[in-house]
């Protein structure tokens, strides 16, 4: 893959940096970042996409071919040219139960429809959680008979669900939702759980409304979802987000109170 000299930075994480270049959206990984993970998340896209998902189309797998990210895996999507669910909500001060009505609205759309193929969202939380010796033994034992009660479970769920991923496009279309790299087949309300955990990282009323929208129009009990909020908070720490690790471990806590 070549990248352009006129491609703009839309973004910069951890492991990778977010380019549009021309009417291409190029992810660059950084040089840890296994080729392998790179083109799963290609399949997913795949996946997902034949699933009926609305979601940027998959243009090109390959590695940087010259520039500081030479040698460098990179995934290249169909550009929406658009503004993220995010920056709406952070610019309006008043009128936004309706697009939080809508970004619930979508993640249970998207909830409806069967993936079979895609990596089972029990058996990744589960290895998530055995690789954080943090958590004492008997919390992540708790934790795993937790994830045994998920029966099944082939519905698409996302796994990284937020306002950021959402794009609303500049023509009106119906919205776009991006970055499906921890996409799984699994239950909804685990999903709903990663999605109130996410928000509430950053902001708790959103995350509030956020799960009151969801209850309501999924006519799903709040506690339902906030049973597996301690599963994914453990989830989450496999990630090393270090400056998160007192939040999520105090997410977490809830389970060694009935120890």
């Amino acid at each position: 893959m070549i990248l352009s000299d006129s491609k703009v930075e839309i973004v910069r994480r951890h492991n990778k940096v977010v380019y549009q270049d021309g009417n291409r959206l190029v992810k660059v990984y950084n040089d840890r970042k296994p080729g392998s993970d790179v083109f799963n998340e290609a399949l997913n896209d795949a996946r997902v996409s034949e699933a009926g998902g609305r979601i940027p189309r998959v243009l090109e797998v390959s590695q940087v071919k010259d520039g500081e990210w030479e040698g460098s895996w990179a995934i290249a999507l169909s550009f929406i040219p658009g503004r993220s669910l995010d920056t709406i909500l952070t610019s309006k001060t008043e009128g936004t139960d309706a697009y939080i009505d809508e970004f619930v609205e979508l993640q249970l759309e998207i909830q409806t429809a069967d993936a079979p193929l895609l990596n089972r969202q029990k058996d990744k939380l589960r290895r998530m959680i055995n690789n954080v010796k943090s958590i004492d033994p008997s919390v992540r034992y708790d934790l795993q008979m937790r994830l045994d009660g998920i029966k099944g479970g082939t519905k698409v769920c996302h796994g990284d669900f937020v306002p950021s991923n959402v794009i609303i496009p500049d023509d009106g279309s119906e919205p776009y939702v991006c970055d499906w790299a921890h996409v799984t087949a699994g239950i909804p309300e685990v999903d709903a759980a990663q999605t109130f955990l996410l928000l509430k990282m950053e902001d708790p009323d959103l995350a509030r409304r956020y799960i009151n929208a969801y209850s309501k129009k999924a006519d799903m009990a709040k506690q339902v979802i906030k049973y597996w909020v301690p599963v994914v908070a453990a989830a989450e720490l496999a990630r090393g987000r270090k400056q998160r690790e007192k939040f999520l471990m105090s997410q977490v806590e809830a389970v060694f109170e009935n120890l």
